[in-house]
């Protein structure tokens, strides 16, 4: 049976079949998510937030948890819309603001500009630059030791699955 979800700040609704995710929700809408990980719970680049019906989803498990402690932008009300799992009604996500930054490339093609949204950093969601701002070279150095940053590698490393 189909489940209504309404996103945040967009103010627009998507319909759901119960235990599908959040992501399918994300992806429907033609939102840009990067999903980094293949929907794993490892890269929090489908990092939202529930505004309300968290009860109407799964529980958070363990791999999911370890992803929301390296995310800088979580709140109590984080998920990972790869892993939540729509039950019941009344589910409302609120979506980060800004864009994840896909790749050094993106960020070199705007050195010099200002930036239109929040550029949000691929693996954390740190805010890399704010609206407004200037993008210069500092910018691609924060993402350099990103670039050899294996998610996968850190997971094992920090949990035994």
């Amino acid at each position: 049976m189909a489940k209504i979800v309404r996103l945040e700040p967009i103010a627009q609704e998507s319909s759901v079949q119960t235990n599908s995710n959040l992501l399918s929700v994300l992806l429907n809408k033609d939102l840009d998510v990067l999903k980094e990980c293949g929907g794993r719970g490892m890269c929090a680049t489908c990092h939202i937030y529930v505004q309300q019906g968290m009860e109407a989803l799964t529980p958070i498990n363990r791999r999911e948890q370890r992803t929301l402690e390296i995310i800088t932008s979580c709140r109590q009300n984080s998920r990972l819309a790869c892993q939540a799992r729509v039950q019941a009604e009344g589910v409302v996500v609120e979506l980060p603001p800004g864009m994840y930054v896909n790749s050094l490339q993106d960020i070199e093609d705007l050195i010099g500009r200002r930036a239109d949204q929040d550029l949000l950093h691929p693996i954390t969601g740190e805010t890399l630059v704010e609206a407004g701002k200037l993008i210069t070279r500092s910018t691609l150095r924060q993402l350099e030791d990103t670039s050899s940053f294996k998610v996968g590698e850190y997971f094992r490393q920090t949990t035994d699955y």
